[in-house]
Protein backbone atom coordinates (compact mmCIF):
# COMPACT_ATOMS: atom_id res chain seq x y z
CA UNK A 1 0.00 0.00 0.00
CA UNK A 2 1.20 3.57 -1.02
CA UNK A 3 1.93 5.63 2.35
CA UNK A 4 -0.37 8.49 2.32
CA UNK A 5 2.57 11.26 3.09
CA UNK A 6 4.80 9.51 -0.08
CA UNK A 7 5.85 12.99 -1.86
CA UNK A 8 5.28 11.72 -5.37
CA UNK A 9 1.49 11.77 -4.96
CA UNK A 10 1.76 14.91 -7.17
CA UNK A 11 3.61 12.83 -9.77
CA UNK A 12 0.91 9.80 -9.74
CA UNK A 13 -2.10 12.06 -9.84
CA UNK A 14 -0.83 13.40 -12.63
CA UNK A 15 0.19 10.27 -14.59
CA UNK A 16 -3.40 9.00 -13.37
CA UNK A 17 -5.20 11.57 -14.70
CA UNK A 18 -3.39 11.52 -18.10
CA UNK A 19 -4.24 7.60 -18.37
CA UNK A 20 -7.61 8.66 -18.03
CA UNK A 21 -7.88 11.36 -20.00
CA UNK A 22 -6.47 9.19 -22.98
CA UNK A 23 -8.56 6.22 -21.95
CA UNK A 24 -11.75 8.74 -22.61
CA UNK A 25 -9.86 10.29 -25.70
CA UNK A 26 -9.42 7.27 -27.33
CA UNK A 27 -13.24 6.00 -26.22
CA UNK A 28 -14.53 9.16 -28.19
CA UNK A 29 -12.24 8.81 -31.25
CA UNK A 30 -13.66 4.72 -31.48
CA UNK A 31 -17.14 5.95 -31.07
CA UNK A 32 -16.72 8.94 -34.32
CA UNK A 33 -15.37 5.54 -36.58
CA UNK A 34 -18.29 3.56 -35.10
CA UNK A 35 -20.57 5.94 -36.14
CA UNK A 36 -18.93 7.07 -39.50
CA UNK A 37 -18.86 3.20 -40.58
CA UNK A 38 -22.75 2.52 -39.99
CA UNK A 39 -23.45 5.78 -42.01
CA UNK A 40 -22.12 4.56 -44.98
CA UNK A 41 -23.44 1.29 -44.19
CA UNK A 42 -26.79 3.06 -43.80
CA UNK A 43 -26.06 4.99 -47.50
CA UNK A 44 -25.18 1.58 -49.31
CA UNK A 45 -28.40 -0.21 -47.98
CA UNK A 46 -30.08 3.05 -48.89
CA UNK A 47 -28.33 3.21 -52.88
CA UNK A 48 -29.55 -0.65 -53.18
CA UNK A 49 -33.06 -0.34 -51.77
CA UNK A 50 -33.69 2.63 -54.36
CA UNK A 51 -32.40 0.73 -56.92
CA UNK A 52 -34.19 -2.13 -56.09
CA UNK A 53 -37.83 -0.19 -55.83
CA UNK A 54 -36.81 1.48 -59.35
CA UNK A 55 -36.35 -1.92 -60.88
CA UNK A 56 -40.09 -3.47 -59.90
CA UNK A 57 -41.27 -0.18 -60.55
CA UNK A 58 -39.94 -0.72 -64.34
CA UNK A 59 -41.19 -4.41 -64.06
CA UNK A 60 -44.88 -3.45 -62.85
CA UNK A 61 -45.02 -0.89 -65.78
CA UNK A 62 -44.60 -3.46 -68.29
CA UNK A 63 -47.11 -5.71 -66.80
CA UNK A 64 -49.59 -3.27 -66.37
CA UNK A 65 -49.23 -1.94 -69.73
CA UNK A 66 -49.46 -6.01 -70.52
CA UNK A 67 -52.94 -5.61 -69.25
CA UNK A 68 -54.24 -2.36 -71.00
CA UNK A 69 -53.37 -4.08 -74.15
CA UNK A 70 -55.06 -7.36 -73.13
CA UNK A 71 -57.99 -5.40 -72.53
CA UNK A 72 -57.91 -2.90 -75.63
CA UNK A 73 -58.38 -6.37 -77.39
CA UNK A 74 -54.62 -6.25 -78.69
CA UNK A 75 -54.59 -9.90 -78.82
CA UNK A 76 -57.61 -10.52 -80.38
CA UNK A 77 -56.39 -13.51 -82.39
CA UNK A 78 -55.71 -15.41 -78.93
CA UNK A 79 -58.89 -17.78 -77.50
CA UNK A 80 -60.82 -15.98 -74.72
CA UNK A 81 -60.18 -18.90 -72.71
CA UNK A 82 -55.72 -18.35 -73.48
CA UNK A 83 -56.57 -14.54 -72.49
CA UNK A 84 -58.03 -15.27 -69.09
CA UNK A 85 -54.54 -17.75 -68.53
CA UNK A 86 -52.37 -14.96 -69.01
CA UNK A 87 -54.09 -12.24 -67.60
CA UNK A 88 -54.67 -14.57 -64.43
CA UNK A 89 -50.55 -15.36 -64.54
CA UNK A 90 -50.13 -11.59 -65.13
CA UNK A 91 -52.47 -10.62 -61.96
CA UNK A 92 -50.59 -13.61 -59.93
CA UNK A 93 -47.15 -11.65 -60.63
CA UNK A 94 -47.97 -8.57 -60.12
CA UNK A 95 -49.36 -9.83 -56.81
CA UNK A 96 -46.23 -11.22 -55.60
CA UNK A 97 -44.26 -8.68 -56.29
CA UNK A 98 -46.50 -6.57 -54.04
CA UNK A 99 -45.34 -8.58 -51.67
CA UNK A 100 -42.12 -8.76 -51.98
CA UNK A 101 -42.19 -5.10 -51.93
CA UNK A 102 -43.65 -4.77 -48.93
CA UNK A 103 -41.13 -7.08 -47.80
CA UNK A 104 -38.85 -4.94 -48.92
CA UNK A 105 -40.37 -1.85 -47.35
CA UNK A 106 -40.57 -3.60 -43.77
CA UNK A 107 -36.82 -4.89 -43.44
CA UNK A 108 -35.77 -0.84 -45.02
CA UNK A 109 -38.40 0.54 -41.75
CA UNK A 110 -36.43 -2.12 -39.08
CA UNK A 111 -33.26 -1.43 -40.35
CA UNK A 112 -33.59 2.14 -40.52
CA UNK A 113 -35.46 2.18 -36.32
CA UNK A 114 -31.50 0.14 -35.60
CA UNK A 115 -29.94 2.26 -37.02
CA UNK A 116 -31.92 5.10 -35.37
CA UNK A 117 -30.96 2.97 -32.08
CA UNK A 118 -27.55 2.65 -32.73
CA UNK A 119 -26.76 6.29 -33.66
CA UNK A 120 -28.82 7.45 -30.40
CA UNK A 121 -26.37 4.33 -28.20
CA UNK A 122 -23.52 6.17 -29.75
CA UNK A 123 -24.55 9.76 -29.13
CA UNK A 124 -25.10 9.09 -25.54
CA UNK A 125 -21.81 6.88 -25.08
CA UNK A 126 -19.68 10.16 -26.87
CA UNK A 127 -21.42 12.53 -25.07
CA UNK A 128 -21.20 10.33 -21.24
CA UNK A 129 -17.14 10.27 -22.00
CA UNK A 130 -17.05 14.17 -23.19
CA UNK A 131 -18.85 15.51 -19.86
CA UNK A 132 -16.82 12.50 -17.44
CA UNK A 133 -13.43 13.61 -19.53
CA UNK A 134 -14.60 17.80 -18.76
CA UNK A 135 -15.43 16.76 -15.38
CA UNK A 136 -12.54 15.11 -14.40
CA UNK A 137 -10.67 18.29 -15.52
CA UNK A 138 -12.31 20.11 -13.56
CA UNK A 139 -12.03 17.71 -10.60
CA UNK A 140 -8.31 18.06 -10.96
CA UNK A 141 -8.34 21.99 -10.66
CA UNK A 142 -10.73 21.75 -7.55
CA UNK A 143 -8.68 19.03 -5.99
CA UNK A 144 -5.25 20.88 -6.68
CA UNK A 145 -6.20 24.13 -6.07
CA UNK A 146 -8.79 24.52 -3.50
CA UNK A 147 -9.29 21.39 -1.28
CA UNK A 148 -5.78 20.63 -0.76
CA UNK A 149 -6.50 17.16 -1.72
CA UNK A 150 -4.15 14.41 -2.74
CA UNK A 151 -5.38 11.18 -4.73
CA UNK A 152 -3.75 7.84 -4.50
CA UNK A 153 -4.67 4.76 -6.45
CA UNK A 154 -4.14 1.78 -4.25
CA UNK A 155 -5.45 -1.71 -5.02
CA UNK A 156 -8.09 -0.69 -7.32
CA UNK A 157 -9.25 1.95 -5.65
CA UNK A 158 -9.33 5.73 -5.41
CA UNK A 159 -8.12 7.13 -2.14
CA UNK A 160 -8.92 10.81 -1.45
CA UNK A 161 -6.67 12.14 1.40
CA UNK A 162 -7.59 15.16 2.58
CA UNK A 163 -5.46 17.73 5.16
CA UNK A 164 -5.15 21.46 6.26
CA UNK A 165 -8.77 19.75 8.53
CA UNK A 166 -7.78 19.38 12.05
CA UNK A 167 -6.59 23.21 13.35
CA UNK A 168 -4.47 21.20 16.08
CA UNK A 169 -2.68 19.44 13.16
CA UNK A 170 -2.75 20.71 9.97
CA UNK A 171 -1.07 17.61 8.41
CA UNK A 172 -3.52 15.06 9.65
CA UNK A 173 -4.55 13.13 6.65
CA UNK A 174 -8.57 12.86 6.58
CA UNK A 175 -9.60 9.83 3.81
CA UNK A 176 -12.07 8.54 2.24
CA UNK A 177 -11.65 5.35 -0.50
CA UNK A 178 -13.41 4.90 -3.28
CA UNK A 179 -14.06 2.87 -6.25
CA UNK A 180 -15.60 3.03 -9.83
CA UNK A 181 -18.15 0.54 -10.37
CA UNK A 182 -18.63 -1.38 -14.14
CA UNK A 183 -21.02 1.51 -15.25
CA UNK A 184 -18.49 3.69 -14.28
CA UNK A 185 -19.94 5.56 -11.74
CA UNK A 186 -18.33 5.74 -8.11
CA UNK A 187 -18.72 3.94 -4.85
CA UNK A 188 -17.75 4.69 -1.42
CA UNK A 189 -15.86 1.77 -0.11
CA UNK A 190 -14.67 3.66 3.84
CA UNK A 191 -13.96 6.93 4.89
CA UNK A 192 -11.44 7.51 7.68
CA UNK A 193 -12.45 8.88 10.13
CA UNK A 194 -16.32 7.51 9.51
CA UNK A 195 -18.69 9.99 8.39
CA UNK A 196 -22.37 9.08 9.49
CA UNK A 197 -23.93 11.15 7.27
CA UNK A 198 -21.63 9.41 3.83
CA UNK A 199 -24.46 7.32 2.83
CA UNK A 200 -26.57 10.34 2.00
CA UNK A 201 -23.74 12.06 0.04
CA UNK A 202 -23.14 9.56 -1.57
CA UNK A 203 -26.86 9.02 -2.85
CA UNK A 204 -26.50 12.88 -3.88
CA UNK A 205 -23.77 11.89 -5.99
CA UNK A 206 -25.17 8.94 -7.83
CA UNK A 207 -28.17 11.15 -8.46
CA UNK A 208 -26.07 14.04 -9.80
CA UNK A 209 -22.61 12.40 -10.97
CA UNK A 210 -20.68 15.62 -9.85
CA UNK A 211 -17.91 14.12 -8.44
CA UNK A 212 -16.06 17.38 -7.62
CA UNK A 213 -19.40 18.47 -5.32
CA UNK A 214 -19.34 15.52 -3.77
CA UNK A 215 -15.45 15.65 -2.25
CA UNK A 216 -16.00 19.73 -1.33
CA UNK A 217 -19.00 18.35 0.51
CA UNK A 218 -16.98 15.72 2.34
CA UNK A 219 -14.34 18.02 3.35
CA UNK A 220 -16.99 20.20 4.60
CA UNK A 221 -18.16 17.40 7.09
CA UNK A 222 -14.59 16.57 8.08
CA UNK A 223 -13.96 19.97 8.94
CA UNK A 224 -17.18 19.80 11.02
CA UNK A 225 -16.37 17.23 12.81
CA UNK A 226 -13.10 17.75 13.49
CA UNK A 227 -14.36 20.99 14.87
CA UNK A 228 -16.83 19.03 17.21
CA UNK A 229 -14.01 16.73 18.13
CA UNK A 230 -12.12 19.91 19.23
CA UNK A 231 -14.54 21.67 21.58
CA UNK A 232 -15.12 18.23 23.12
CA UNK A 233 -11.51 18.11 24.08
CA UNK A 234 -11.73 21.55 25.20
CA UNK A 235 -15.01 20.23 27.44
CA UNK A 236 -17.32 23.06 25.56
Amino acid sequence: MVSITDVSSTAVFAKERTEAQNRALKAIAELKDIYAELSHSHRQFLKLSRDECMKKFADDEILFETIEALKKGEFLSESSQEKQRIIAEITSEIEQKEMEKKSLIREFEKLQEEKNKTKERLESQYKANKDRLKNLQKARLIFEDNLGMEIRKIEGKLQFVFRSIDPDDRNSPYIITMELTKDGSYQTVSSKPTLECLPDLERKLQETKKIAVFLKNVRKQFISQACQEGMKKQGL
